[in-house]
């Protein structure tokens, strides 16, 4: 038996202070009914109108701590306390949620405190009825955060796709060759909003990136990219404007350059600086392109994407150079875009 607000026992489970007549099928009903209250998780207290404890069942820590003094926190252990007194005083139920800290953080619990009454219809006692939900708060908040984080990227990415329309409207002769164009950059959007999805919102290898804008383009993409150096993981915002700048320099390629040719590559390299402690990312794409292709395309939107919109995102730099037979296409992304393999 203990007193005070009941939250006191011996040891960390109160299960030997249950009282129940032997012999019956009170009895028996009574013990089949405490092992299904723990196996849901269920713990109960019965307590007196002086809220002295009569018996309890399942009330482990920090209902009932090792020292016996109880492990609620003074502000929990009153208004718990609080809610049986006016269970007693009016008949009513009371309901309420406790947090209450943990080793692996707050833990929460769901409280229903019910009153007991005589043949008479007089408040005898009060019973308090305990489930743990720890784990559901925490899916819930998981839920919550990850909602918030799905409403985000899709402003982003809304963003993302009224720029592009914006700008290929403002470089397209006609709605053909607009919805020609746009289309093919939603389909890229699309391909690297996969990659960064099948990561679970993480991002996307670079490699695995630059190999799929590619292939788009190319039927032996084993054949027609030749790739070499480092394989950092692009952050969502990176993955996705790193993989519109590979589209437009696959499209133009395929038009103008290496692609075009059944026999034709392109060669990106990818490697880290090393004069600083965060080491930004040189990305370079270089490929043969026809003498009389210089002028194509030249200061269309592709080259506006990749020489302003693209760092412009990162927070880095580009250039594009067309010399002679030769494209090249350097860009600079901060550390911050991205984490080293």
């Amino acid at each position: 038996m203990s007193s005070g607000n009941g939250e006191q026992g011996k040891g960390k489970n109160a299960e030997e202070v249950v009282a129940l007549p032997d012999g019956s099928k009170d009895d028996q009903l009574g013990r089949a009914l405490l092992h299904a209250l723990r196996n849901a998780g269920i713990a109960v207290l019965y307590q007196d109108r002086e809220l002295k404890t009569v018996w309890a069942r399942n009330m482990r820590a920090p209902w009932f701590a090792d020292d016996g003094a109880g492990g609620l926190p003074p502000l929990q252990a009153e208004r718990l306390a609080a809610a049986r007194r006016n269970v007693i005083a009016t008949g009513n139920p009371e309901r309420l949620e406790l947090s209450v800290p943990g080793e692996d953080g707050m833990r929460w619990f769901d409280i229903w405190v019910d009153a007991d009454f005589s043949a008479e219809g007089a408040v005898q006692g009060v019973m308090t009825t305990k489930i743990e939900t720890t784990e559901h708060k925490r899916r819930e908040q998981a839920l919550r955060a990850l909602l918030r984080e799905v409403s985000h990227r899709s402003k982003n990415l809304l963003a993302i796709i009224q720029s592009i329309a914006s700008q290929t409207g403002r470089y397209s002769e006609t709605i053909a060759d607009f919805l020609t164009r746009f289309r093919g950059r939603l389909q890229s959007l699309a391909a690297s909003q996969d990659l960064v999805t099948s990561s679970n919102w993480r991002g996307a290898a670079l490699r695995e990136l630059v190999e799929g804008q590619v292939s788009r383009y190319s039927a032996d993409s084993a054949h027609s990219l030749r790739y070499e150096g480092v394989n950092p993981f692009l952050n969502p915002n990176a993955a996705l404007h790193i993989g519109l700048a590979l589209h437009e320099l696959a499209a133009n390629s395929v038009s103008y350059g290496a692609l075009s040719h059944p026999d034709g590559f392109v060669d990106v390299s990818a490697n880290l600086g090393s004069d600083d402690d965060a080491p930004a990312l040189s990305l370079i794409w270089s490929e043969h392109i026809e003498k009389d292709a210089r002028g194509n395309g030249a200061k269309r939107f592709g080259s506006i994407a990749l020489e302003r919109v693209v760092p412009a995102s990162l927070n880095g730099n580009a250039a594009l150079d067309i010399n002679d037979d030769r494209l090249q296409y350097r860009l600079t992304v901060p550390h911050g875009n991205f984490e080293a393999d």
